[in-house]
């Protein structure tokens, strides 16, 4: 089964070298690139993909209200976020809108890869570096020196 990938970034370097690093993986096709949500939406509507990449910092609509309306009128498709924002707000926000993987632009290829590969197969992919945060701010909700008897 080849991979259907929709990148939506506001910068078209970022999305042309998306698109030429992802055309290595024989199971996987770029098969568009939108720098704006109205434009993800219709070629979702036209290739029917499996994957969005979707950067958080969008011109007409933030990641975050991106994600919830693709996922509302398509809910099978995986969402991973590709942003520049480690700050946990941004991590929560996106995966509580439905995204099913968050990753740093400075990730390698083969995390990238590996995310794709994670998200279609209804798993959900953090970074190493992302589940570390979440975990620690996790814990430090949580009071430790009341067990709950």
């Amino acid at each position: 089964m080849t991979i259907k990938i929709v990148l939506a970034d506001s910068h078209p370097i970022i999305r042309q070298g998306l698109a030429l690093l992802l055309a290595g993986e024989p199971d996987m096709r770029v098969v568009g690139e939108a720098a704006d949500c109205g434009t993800t939406i219709k070629l979702i509507q036209a290739f029917s993909p499996q994957v969005v990449i979707m950067d958080i910092s969008m011109p007409d609509l933030n990641g975050v209200e991106a994600t919830r309306r693709i996922l509302s009128q398509y809910p099978r498709i995986k969402i991973i976020a590709l942003s520049m924002h480690s700050d946990i707000l941004f991590v929560l926000n996106m995966l509580n809108a439905g995204a099913s993987s968050y990753l740093l632009k400075d990730c390698a290829l083969e995390e990238l890869v590996r995310a794709i590969r994670t998200v279609v197969t209804q798993k959900i992919y953090l970074s190493p570096n992302l589940s570390n945060l979440l975990v620690t701010d996790l814990a430090n909700k949580f009071s430790l020196d009341d067990p709950g008897d």
